[in-house]
């Protein structure tokens, strides 16, 4: 459904173990939101399982997604990617159909998503 890439599991995994509390964590959020000039924004967080979340094991990190961002996010590759611009996370996500120049919001089709509710 969701995985990494294999630079953005070791990422995650130098972030967790210089997290100063780890109890509070379950494994990396990662889901949408409105906003952006394209519609969507991606959220990415370190968190704990909530009821209701999918939770897809990659590499040894768990993945947590919660419903209503299922499918937006279905078969998509979390990377870690080092630029000129910076560096950070980036989502590689088939369904996108348009996104904003800056790369920060996305759009998908609207029969993409309904089919796969």
């Amino acid at each position: 459904m969701i995985n990494l890439s294999d630079k953005g599991a070791e990422k995650v995994n130098e972030f967790l173990a210089s997290a100063a509390d780890q109890s509070a964590v379950a494994g990396l959020r990662v889901g949408v939101r409105g906003g952006g000039c394209s519609g969507f924004q991606y959220l990415l967080a370190f968190d704990e399982q909530r009821e209701g979340d999918t939770v897809v094991e990659d590499k040894g990190i768990k993945l947590l997604v919660d419903g209503a961002s299922v499918p937006y996010v279905r078969g998509s590759t979390i990377d870690y990617v080092e630029s000129l611009q910076g560096a950070g996370f980036q989502v590689n996500n088939p369904n996108v159909v348009a996104a904003c120049g800056c790369g920060s919001s996305f759009q998908v089709a609207e029969e993409e998503v309904v089919s796969a509710v």
